[in-house]
Order: C-alpha cells, then sequence, then structure tokens
C-alpha cells in the first residue's frame, strides 16, 4: 500500500470531475485565458467606458466664452465639437438626437468660467458620453489653471501632470492577472472546507477508527489535492496568456507567491472546517476569513495584487521578491500551526 495521503489526494481529485460548479468555474477561467485577446476588448469597456471606440457629438454653446471650450473637446480623443448660436438650438438639436451631448459655458461675475453640461439621462450610452465629457473637462482645466496662474491671488496646489496609458494595459495587469492567479486560491480553500465538512456530515470519519489512515493523513490529502491544483492552474493560465501575445515575466516568481497564497488559504479553510464542521457555517467563516486576509494585505505597501502585477511586467524590484519569500514563509507557518489543530482534534467528536 503507497502513502496513504497520495491515496487520498487522487480520490480527491478524482471527485472534482463530479462538481459541476467546480468544472464550470475551471471552465470559465480556461475560456478567458485562453481567448483574453478577444475579451479584453470588451471587459475594458466595461473596466474603463471611455476607452472604446464611441463616437460622442457635444454641441457646444456660448459664445466667446465658449472658445476654450470648443479647443478642449475637439482635442479630445472620441469626442467631436460642434458650435450653437444658442442654447435653445443646441437642445433642440439634443432632443432630436442630432449631438448626443450638450455643454453650456459662461462667465460669471467673478470672472470664472462656469460650465453645464447635459447628457443622456438613461440608456448604455450615458456611462460613455460622461466619462469622455469628464476628460474634456479635465483638459480645460489644466489649461485654464495654467493661464489665469498670474491672476490668482493664491498659490493652488500644483495638477498632477497628465499621464498617457492604455487602458488594455493597464486591465490585464491589474485586474485580469490578478484575477486568474488568485481565483484558483479561493477555490482550493472553499474545497478543503466543502471536502472535511462532507465527511463529517456522512459519517465517514467514523471508519477512521478501524482504517489504517490517521486523521492527519485525511486531512494532508485534501490539502494536497486542492493546494496542488492552484498553483499548476495559474502557471497554465499565464502561459495561455503568453500564447494569447501578452507578455508574462518572472513565472517561477508568480508560482511561488500563489503557492505561498494557497498554503495559507487552504489551512484557513482546513481549521475552519475542523473547528466549526457544520458546511454553511464554515463556509461563512471561510469566506469571512479570506475577506480580512486581504483586506488586510491590501493596507500593505506591495500587496499580492501590485505584487502579481510588477513580477507579471517585469518591473518588480527586490521588494517584490522579499514580498513573495515572506508569503511562502508565512504559508509555511500556517501548515505547521495546522498540524497543531490536526492533532489536537478528535475525528471521532466531529464525527
Amino acid at each position: 500500500m503507497g502513502n496513504p495521503r497520495f491515496t487520498i489526494a487522487r480520490r480527491e481529485l478524482g471527485s472534482l470531475r463530479k462538481e459541476k460548479t467546480i468544472v464550470l468555474a475551471l471552465a470559465i477561467q480556461l475560456f478567458v485565458a485562453a481567448f483574453s485577446s478577444f475579451l479584453v476588448v470588451g471587459l475594458v469597456s466595461l473596466y474603463d467606458p471611455g476607452a472604446g471606440t464611441y463616437q460622442v457629438d457635444v454641441a457646444v454653446t456660448g459664445g466667446e466664452d465658449a472658445n476654450d471650450l470648443l479647443r478642449a473637446v475637439s482635442s479630445e480623443s472620441g469626442l467631436t465639437a460642434r458650435p450653437y448660436a444658442s442654447t435653445d438650438a443646441a437642445m433642440t438639436a439634443f432632443e432630436e438626437r442630432q449631438v448626443d451631448a450638450v455643454v453650456e459655458a459662461s462667465t460669471g461675475p467673478d470672472g470664472r468660467v462656469q460650465l453645464v453640461a447635459i447628457a443622456p439621462d438613461s440608456g448604455v450610452e450615458t456611462t460613455a458620453v460622461v466619462v469622455r465629457l469628464r476628460d474634456a473637462l479635465r483638459a480645460l482645466e489644466r489649461t485654464e489653471r495654467s493661464q489665469r496662474s498670474e491672476f490668482l491671488t493664491t498659490n493652488p496646489l500644483p495638477v498632477p501632470p497628465a499621464t498617457e496609458s492604455s487602458p488594455y494595459f493597464s486591465f490585464t495587469y491589474t485586474v485580469l492577472v490578478p484575477l486568474l492567479l488568485f481565483l484558483p486560491v479561493f477555490i482550493a480553500g472553499s474545497l478543503v472546507v466543502d471536502s472535511l465538512t462532507e465527511e463529517v456530515a456522512r459519517g465517514t470519519l467514523e471508519l477512521l477508527r478501524v482504517a489504517p489512515v490517521s486523521f492527519s493523513a485525511v486531512v494532508d490529502g485534501k490539502l494536497l489535492a486542492a493546494g496542488g491544483l492552484a498553483p499548476i492552474q495559474a502557471v497554465a493560465w499565464m502561459l495561455l496568456l503568453q500564447l494569447n501575445g501578452t507578455g508574462i515575466d518572472n513565472i517561477t516568481w508568480l508560482f511561488g507567491m500563489v503557492t505561498g497564497l494557497t498554503a495559507v488559504v487552504v489551512t484557513l479553510g482546513a481549521t475552519v472546517a475542523i473547528t466549526a464542521p457544520d458546511r454553511r457555517i464554515a463556509q461563512l467563516l471561510y469566506s469571512l476569513g479570506v475577506l480580512l486576509v486581504f483586506a488586510g494585505t491590501s493596507l500593505l505597501p506591495l500587496n499580492p495584487a501590485n505584487t502579481a502585477a510588477r513580477l507579471a511586467l517585469g518591473t518588480a524590484g527586490l521588494d517584490a521578491y522579499l514580498a513573495v519569500i515572506g508569503l511562502v514563509v508565512v504559508g509555511l507557518v500556517s501548515l505547521l500551526g495546522l498540524r497543531v489543530v490536526v492533532d489536537g482534534a478528535d475525528p471521532n467528536e466531529l464525527g
């Protein structure tokens, strides 16, 4: 007879094929990674509505007060400025859907430029129109501040320099890559919770009294199956992204980071399942625990999502590599702590 831990792990992996929810989750991840170059275009439109090719026609009115506004709108990609002699004419064009938005400029008694923007109040186009107008008005604000700074009685805070970056690039490395790396980790922890609590619910842990398998071997086998699958999945998704033309660097370090995080999460899941063997309560506690873990790590200067993005981009510094090493160490400590919990648990009381 071989090592019972590997026997239990093989049984757990075999049973995953019967879990439709898990299979569906894996299929969705595979689809996203395999067709990322096509999906990213549609996903970016949700992530950044102003990144698409939607053209917005803007009616600009206000006479001489609108000259700077006309230049700002015309210079913005995706916007077309149409001057109108009066606000009534602009509103008529808006109501007849000849234009998508109306912006009226006027100068107040204090010499400040006042703008009134009118956009559709409903519909899919509303978000795209508002985002495009926001960018144009930001450009106008920068221009006005630079031209009128010498007339101000107080020195305002300097405006941050404008940056130009592709939303597709930022979405890929700040959203898509962390999603594909960390989603298998969450699933792995949930699998451990379900697997252990199911053993308790079925009463199969009572067989440990006569079976030549220790409780620690059962827990190790389940951790090995769920925890070993997550890093392999994560690396597979990164390789698929590479095949789709997305550059992914430091795959070995990404594998180490996911492995360390998986050790922490599956340890949390196993501890919750052992201390609270009711399935619904265990899943609730596990979900809350995972939220607390990631909420806590998000406060760190170099959180897992930021580390993953920098590693994948190839811009990671020494601090990112130290963060990965630290995460692996925390994972090992978590596994040692779980050993104490397992040794102190009585499987007969759980069952």
